[in-house]
């Protein structure tokens, strides 16, 4: 008999239950939590012994997607679900941003969370709740883990903001902001927007988080309740003679390896330096090199965080506030149809935009309703752009979700489809970096859509906010376009990309426990200021976009017939739309509500192919005129192809005024003629007369 208890509150107005108990004896911690028919198994699991040889938290986190969850059985020869999804993977990582700071220090133990979405009613989408079932896991096993957090998604609408908002309520939103904290603090902040303010920005995090504090609170009540005493592990840590002797030796070392404004200087000092450290202690300490790593780390550590929090030094010179040197470039690549490069500092990235036809949007398949996305951003950043010799791989999770940010800061300014008929793909390589790659590539690939000539509603540029928390002193540093050094010894990365008039994306990693209102206002406002800056610089290259497309992208032209002549157009098996294709050269894609997209580069053939479209999808009527293609010749008339599919007769009395004997005397199969409707008999018949032969 199953033995679990059963825990429930109302999140977002919406029932929820949590079940803990009746499921997975063998995890550490698990539970199963509903909202409506969305039902999202989490399991935690630990080894029990630290992994050997390693100096970080080995956490993995994975959203898994059972296609089963909504009905459906996955396609492909091995009907079974592959690698996980793009959303899948965003997906794994926001529940693993929020949890990662709450680990205690020097934990080495491997941690696995798994989120299995069981059901899915599409108006109530799982990842939320995935988010918050992996929190519950966690704090109810005996893993230890300082939280708990909670997980909620925000809309805005008219100006009032929703909590997990339905399909409908989504597509009506300007907003769409994830946010997990804790009781105290906003741990992750991951937010797409239609250009809204950074006042209704702060308001909709603030929003979010009075929910947070409810779901935490319900969390507690759980632990209370079910949660299992936490394990005692060591934790590791250096021997303090250890760190005496490295600190000892390497104290004047570390600060000379950082008393420059040089990165390549700098970069060759730690190399010398780090070497000369390890075969220092490589005797004295063989068996605990990695203490002597981590120790050094920490002074590195220290040594950049002092100079920035006691004398307002950044390790490249900057003022706290001040944005690296910038220049931008369009139009380097003569095939492609735009292209953009724009350097900040050291950070680089050259962007290419493609235009294709709609029929080359990307179908998405997967937990929610199948959708189309017409407006593509993919990032690449290989090896090279850090000076390291490594070899090529796939995207991994980390560029999926650069690329996923900067999709989602452009998103807004696309023009719809009516406006601009086609299909976009912006492609960024990171060919330099040096921080905030993901948001330079939101610079670039609006250089190059106006390269391109799309006609965005507006430019869009990003910067990445980094902080200094002095915890000992209380104090306060947030750094506008923080550089790699900055990233990796800081204690938060706040990317905020938007036009002049707003925001349309932001991203939030921390390392420290959370950030307060006073932070979150601050770097808004110092992003703002920065975003303008850099749009500016932007505008000295490039301002609007290009009138003309370039030569070598698709013309397309759109128009729209009558659904229920749809099939007329296409013929049975593709007859008629193949022979139109045939003819023109063109390429033609038809959507269900019957607009008709016609792609080519030549501008006459682009004519040609809507003319014979639209009079195979126009009722022939009396008096219509057309202009036709002989067909075949009879002894009593000729007949007309009007359209592909379409034919009409003029008869031998209908070719000239005088009487003539034979139909070839007049016209004959291959002669084009214009033509007018006379009549149309109850059989559908069509009787034509001849205009002129051209």
């Amino acid at each position: 008999m199953k033995d679990s208890k059963i825990f429930t509150t109302t999140i977002g107005g919406r029932d929820v239950s949590v079940e803990i108990g009746g499921y997975c004896s063998h995890s550490n911690g698990e539970c199963l939590i509903r909202c409506g028919d969305t039902v999202v198994l989490t399991n935690v699991t630990m080894s029990k012994d630290p992994r050997e040889g390693i100096d970080f938290f080995p956490l993995g986190v994975d959203f898994e997607e059972k296609m089963y969850a909504v009905g459906k059985i996955p396609g492909g020869f091995k009907k079974r679900e592959g690698r996980p999804s793009d959303k899948a993977i965003l997906t794994s990582r926001l529940i693993d941003r929020p949890l990662r700071p709450l680990f205690p220090k020097g934990f080495y133990n491997d941690v696995a969370v798994v989120a299995t979405a069981l059901s899915v009613d599409t108006n109530i989408p799982p990842e939320v709740f995935a988010m918050i079932g992996s929190s519950i896991a966690l704090s109810v096993s005996d893993i230890p883990f300082n939280g708990p957090t909670g997980s909620v998604v925000v809309s805005m609408i008219d100006g009032k903001y929703i909590i997990n908002p339905d399909v409908a309520q989504k597509e009506a939103s300007k907003l769409h902001l994830t946010l997990s904290g804790t009781q105290d603090a906003i741990m992750m902040v991951e937010a797409g927007a239609d250009m809204i303010s950074e006042e209704e920005m702060i308001q909709a995090i603030l929003f979010g988080h009075e929910e947070i504090k409810k779901i935490t609170a319900f969390i507690d009540t759980i632990v209370k309740a079910v949660g299992k005493p936490k394990r005692d592990i060591e934790l590791h840590r250096a021997p303090e003679e250890i760190e005496r002797a490295v600190k000892e030796y390497a104290k004047s070392k570390v600060d000379y390896m950082f008393d420059t404004f040089n990165r390549s200087e700098r970069e060759e000092r730690e190399y010398i330096i780090d070497k000369e450290i390890l075969d220092h202690f490589e005797e004295i300490y063989k068996d605990n090199l990695t203490d002597v790593k981590d120790i050094l780390y920490a002074m590195k550590k220290e040594c950049v965080r002092f100079m920035i929090a006691e004398k307002n030094v950044r390790p490249d010179g900057r003022t706290l506030k001040e944005i690296r040197p910038i220049w931008c470039e369009v139009g380097i690549l003569p095939r492609v149809h735009g292209t953009g490069v724009f350097t900040r500092g050291q950070t680089q990235v050259m962007t290419t935009a493609t235009l294709g036809t709609i029929s080359e949007v990307q179908k998405l398949e997967g937990l929610d309703d199948d959708f189309f996305k017409r407006y593509m951003h993919h990032y690449n950043m290989p090896p090279y752009s850090t000076g390291e010799a490594k070899a090529l791989r796939s995207p991994g999770r980390r560029e999926i979700g650069h690329g996923a940010l900067a999709e989602r800061a452009l998103e807004p300014v696309i023009p719809s489809e009516e406006v601009f008929p086609y299909a976009i793909r912006t492609v960024s390589e990171v060919i330099s970096s040096n921080g905030s790659t993901s948001q330079a590539s939101v610079c670039g690939s609006t250089l190059a859509l106006m390269d391109a000539g799309v006609p965005i509603k507006a430019p869009v540029a990003g910067i990445a906010m980094g902080l200094i928390k002095d915890e000992v002193n209380n104090k306060l540093h947030i750094l506008t376009d923080i550089q790699g050094i900055e990233d990796f010894f800081g204690d938060m990365d706040f990317k905020v990309a938007g036009t002049e008039t707003g925001i349309t994306a932001i991203q939030m990693d921390i390392k420290i426990k959370g950030i307060n209102e006073t932070i979150l206002r601050t770097a808004l406002e110092q992003a703002r200021v920065g975003r303008l800056h850099i749009l500016g610089k932007m505008n000295e290259v490039i301002s609007t976009p290009r009138a003309e497309l370039s030569q070598y992208a698709p013309k397309i032209i759109s128009f729209t017939i009558n659904t229920n002549k749809i099939k007329d157009v296409i013929g049975s098996g593709g007859k008629v739309i193949n022979k139109i294709i045939e003819e023109t050269g063109v390429k033609i894609d038809i959507s269900d509500d019957g607009t008709v997209f016609v792609a080519t580069s030549d501008a006459a053939m682009a004519d040609r192919a809507k003319a014979i479209i639209l009079a195979i999808a126009k009722d022939i009527e009396p008096n219509d005129e057309f202009i036709g293609v002989v067909v075949k010749v009879i002894q009593i008339g000729a007949f007309v192809e009007l359209a592909p599919g379409k034919e009409g007769m003029i008869h031998i009395s209908k070719l000239s005024k005088k009487r003539i004997e034979r139909v070839e005397d007049i016209i004959d199969v291959g002669d084009r003629a214009k033509v007018r409707v006379i009549r149309i008999d109850e059989r559908g018949r069509v009787d034509l007369q001849l205009i002129e032969k051209l």
